[in-house]
């Protein structure tokens, strides 16, 4: 199994794996901020929940080629009843699912894909989230200047630290309601699609705009625009397994954007982060 690095969240010490190019975030650490008495208690009751059992089974769905999808409609049907309960290394043994992993000894406890783990920190504590997520973008920064990547991620580190001075940028970062063209409108890719939501524009469009730019629109992104970026993944994902059309889901995402970002730029939280 890959090696284990760790990140300091507001005093919880939070293991980390890297697996095959995919980083896995220990959700027994991350339910420690929760109970740190019985962790493993924590993570069971987040897999109680129906949204959860979806929201793994969508995402094995689109990562997983061997996800075992005949045993998995069981689980779905029982999610949520009083009577169900899942456990991490069943969810494993019956499914065949590789977002989450159980790892033994020490440092063990349950692991999941950065994906995952992002979504169950914010069940656990939303503020918690903000601070697992600048913890980790802070490894990975690490992470590339000792491996000398080409992709420059401190660029983007740069831009997540700094300080919004005026109301006036305040406002700037608050996404616009699309217009009915741009609603209906058919975007060839679901990265566009979230692109349209948060930035009012393609990544296509913004490189036209920002041809001196070295970075993509990402790149240049603030630490608000990065985390609601996340939470529209999520929804996302969500809006696909309710089976709504492309338009409807734009739209759902661009008012989810909006009311995000209202949110974050005067967030307390958010300041303490910067």
């Amino acid at each position: 199994m890959g090696k284990t690095n760790q990140l300091i969240v507001k005093g919880i010490s939070i293991s980390t794996l890297k697996i095959a190019n995919e980083n896995y975030i220990s959700l027994t650490d991350i339910a420690r901020n929760k109970n740190a008495e019985e962790p493993k208690d924590v993570v069971k009751n987040w897999m109680r929940s129906r949204t959860t059992i979806e929201f793994l089974g969508l995402w094995e769905q689109l990562n997983n080629p061997a996800f075992k999808g005949v045993e998995f409609d069981p689980l779905l049907f029982e999610a949520g009843s009083n009577s169900f309960t899942l456990s991490p290394s069943k969810w494993i043994e019956t499914t065949n699912a590789k977002g989450i992993i159980s790892k033994q000894g020490n440092q063990g406890g349950t692991f999941a894909h950065q994906d995952i783990a992002f979504e169950f920190a914010s069940w656990v504590s939303s503020s918690f989230k903000l601070y697992l997520i600048k913890e980790f973008q802070r490894l990975k920064g690490d992470e590339n200047i000792r491996l000398k990547l080409d992709w420059n991620l401190q660029r983007t580190l740069s831009k997540v630290n700094y300080h919004i001075h005026t109301d006036a940028i305040k406002e700037n970062l608050i996404p616009v309601k699309l217009s009915k063209q741009q609603i209906s409108f058919v975007y060839a890719s679901e990265a566009d699609l979230l692109n349209m939501a948060l930035f009012s524009k393609t990544a296509q469009q913004w490189r036209t705009e920002n041809v001196k730019a070295k970075g993509n629109m990402r790149d240049e992104a603030s630490l608000e625009q990065l985390v609601v970026l996340t939470n529209l993944e999520s929804m996302n994902a969500m809006l696909i397994k309710q089976k709504l059309s492309q338009s409807e889901r734009l739209v759902q995402l661009n008012e989810m954007a909006i009311i995000q970002m209202k949110s974050l730029v005067n967030s307390t939280a958010m300041k303490k982060l910067k």
